[in-house]
């Protein structure tokens, strides 16, 4: 026994029991309180008739007494004992002679008392416990001249108080018995899926995604399961999406660094002396370097998203200026897979503020994105306008476009709508970041088979810049 199931025997249980013993005690005071004391004002009542048999007898107090004990109607019920004037018994009812070594309590009381009466209970010489009432009886001058003992025996009571409370012991038992089975079921209907959650729990930490909670109630701990479950659902579709992003990184390291090896391995070998096939290799090491570098950039980017650590360089900055750059720095490669993208810039846009940088690696990741998934000859249209107090930035392609299965997670970091294209899988997540942090917005929209289409939304006035209109903020909890 241990845990929930320790803690509610320890604590409710063993409260429940504490108070049901109290309760017992108290039922026990009240009942023998109700027979000692309904005997007691049955025996002081018939003492109470001895002031008017002997208040005028004119023979001996001994006479008297003898005569009041042989009349004496409830013999069967009590003894009557008959004590002298130097208080010994010298009379009993029984016809028996009076045990003198009996102590007296009731008789000692009784002479203190003003009232010339006393009462005990308790047990006598043979074991017996008894209740004894005993009234002084005195001369017309106020002096005793002996006592009138009553003493009824309270074995019968005794037996009555004994039964009533094994009565209620019997109804507490029996009420702890049925506390315990439905306890016992109820700690059950909460321990057994505990324990279930437990060890789903530490099979999923131990990497089993796919374990998974049965749903005993429709209840909080239901409600538990449900939601571990979904857990585990989560953390398998990241994991998933973990190797996925390791396979998809891997095989975009390991392409330029086999180009690389390659060139530089053709490089070395004795003889090479062709000046045009050696400019040729120098171009595609440069070339494939800064790939590698763009790629373990973007990896170094995210990293510091996921960790609040990416700092913005905010300045006041002309966005038509980083679009032209970034569309230029595209229009080569589109020329080599014969792809076009149109752009007609508009003549001015009021300047924002932003990290000139990072909406540049935002602009020709779109972009770049477009012209991947565009077939040859296909277009990428790039508009820009103002809206009220935002720039509207319009990317469209006419490629394969994107499942509406795929387009909800298209932004969630790892996930790759097409395996079969280069690409990390965070760079949309990374971008989107950054325009979030530029507290605007990156929508996309898309049709499967039609194309894609990425709208991108920056207020013209962000809320935070300086006196000089240039401010460094970094990425806080609620944007990142």
């Amino acid at each position: 026994m241990k845990g929930i199931t320790k803690r509610w025997v320890l604590n409710t249980f063993g409260v429940i029991l504490l108070i049901l013993f109290v309760l017992i005690l108290a039922f026990a005071f009240v009942v023998r309180n109700f027979y000692y004391s309904g005997i007691r004002q049955t025996v002081s009542g018939r003492s109470s008739e001895l002031v008017n048999i002997f208040n005028d007898y004119d023979q001996s107090f001994t006479d008297a007494a003898r005569q009041y004990v042989e009349n004496f109607p409830d013999k069967e019920k009590m003894e009557l004992v008959v004590i002298d004037q130097r208080g010994d018994p010298v009379i009993n009812s029984t016809g028996f002679a009076p045990d003198k070594e009996q102590k007296m309590p009731d008789y000692d009381q009784a002479l203190k008392n003003s009232d010339h009466y006393g009462t005990w209970d308790g047990a006598i010489n043979s074991g017996e416990r008894v209740m004894a009432v005993t009234r002084i009886i005195t001369d017309k001058g106020g002096k005793a001249q002996g006592a009138i003992r009553y003493v009824v025996s309270l074995e019968e009571a005794d037996r009555k108080i004994f039964l009533s409370i094994s009565v209620v012991c019997l109804v507490g038992t029996m009420i702890m018995f049925f506390i315990f089975i439905s306890s016992t079921y109820f700690l059950s209907s909460i321990v057994r899926p505990v324990r279930e959650i437990g060890d789903t729990a530490r099979k999923i930490a131990q990497g089993d995604f796919n374990a998974r909670i049965n749903k005993f109630y429709d209840d909080e701990i239901g409600d538990l399961c449900d939601t571990i479950n979904y857990m585990a659902g989560e953390l398998g579709a990241a994991d998933k999406l973990k190797n996925d992003f390791i396979s998809s990184v891997s095989h975009e390291l390991r392409t330029p660094l086999t180009a690389i090896k390659g060139w530089a391995e053709t490089m070395q070998l004795d003889g090479f002396q062709d000046k045009r096939t050696l400019e040729k290799g120098m171009g595609i090491i440069i070339k494939e370097t800064e790939r590698l570098g763009g790629i373990v950039e973007e990896v170094l980017d995210f990293s510091r998203i996921q960790q609040d650590r990416m700092i913005l360089i905010m300045d006041k900055l002309d966005i038509l200026a980083e679009l032209d750059e970034s569309i230029y720095m595209q229009k080569e490669r589109a020329a080599k897979e014969n792809k076009h993208i149109a752009y007609e810039a508009p003549d001015m846009l009021p300047p924002i503020i932003g990290d000139r940088n990072r909406l540049r690696q935002v602009f020709i990741n779109i972009i770049d994105n477009a012209l991947k998934y565009s077939f040859a000859d296909g277009v990428v249209n790039v508009t820009v306008q103002q809206a009220g107090d935002n720039i509207i930035i319009v990317v469209a392609d006419n490629g394969c476009g994107i499942s509406a299965d795929d387009l909800p997670k298209i932004k969630q970091k790892f996930y790759k709508a097409n395996q079969t294209v280069r690409g990390s899988g965070i760079g949309l997540a990374v971008a989107d970041e950054i325009i979030k942090l530029h507290h605007g917005e990156l929508d996309i929209d898309s049709t499967e088979g039609k194309g894609t289409t990425v709208t991108i939304s920056i207020p013209i006035t962000p809320g935070q810049t300086g006196d000089d209109g240039e401010n460094k903020t970094e990425a806080s909890e609620g944007n990142a």
